[in-house]
């Protein structure tokens, strides 16, 4: 079973997401909603420029570098290890705000939500496991990581903003 760096296993862990999340309203009162939200998108950002520098490495459009697909891979791991807890304030989803595509069906589904998430960092690590080993460990590892963003996107992200 493969273990985050809280220690936990993936049940635990997507168990202790949910129950941090369950506090997060008290604990959102005192943080800035804007910066919140910020964050949340900058977190995303983050996890596609190091998912597309190492799909792009994959595909072979970008020279294959076993340091820097290591470095994006721990990138992609440290984000899955984030606690989640304040950036996702009740009212930030896409019917509220018209700059972000999170669907309220995250926080009526969160367990659903909490699962995916989960799945994204156990991939993350077994990318970050074999990142380093060669271009061609890197495309199955790549599309199974891709795989979890796009079952997520697909039940969670509504469609593109103008």
């Amino acid at each position: 079973m493969i273990r985050h760096a809280n220690g936990l296993g993936p049940r635990a862990a997507a168990a202790s997401l949910a129950a941090a999340l369950a506090l997060a309203p008290a604990a959102t009162l005192a943080q800035d909603f804007e910066n919140q939200v910020a964050a949340r998108q900058g977190q995303f950002k983050v996890m596609a420029l190091n998912l597309g520098m190492l799909g792009g490495m994959a595909r072979g459009t970008v020279e294959y570098d076993a340091d820097t697909a290591a470095l994006a891979a721990a990138n992609l791991v440290a984000i899955s290890q984030l606690d989640q807890a304040f950036h996702w304030p009740e009212g930030s989803d896409n019917i509220m705000l018209d700059t972000t595509r999170a669907q309220p069906s995250i926080w009526e589904d969160f367990d659903d939500f909490a699962s995916k998430w989960q799945d994204y960092g156990t991939q993350a690590a077994a990318l970050a496991e074999v990142a380093a080993t060669g271009q061609e460990a890197l495309g199955p590892a790549v599309g199974a990581l891709g795989g979890t963003c796009q079952a997520c996107h697909e039940a969670h992200r509504g469609p593109e903003l103008n």
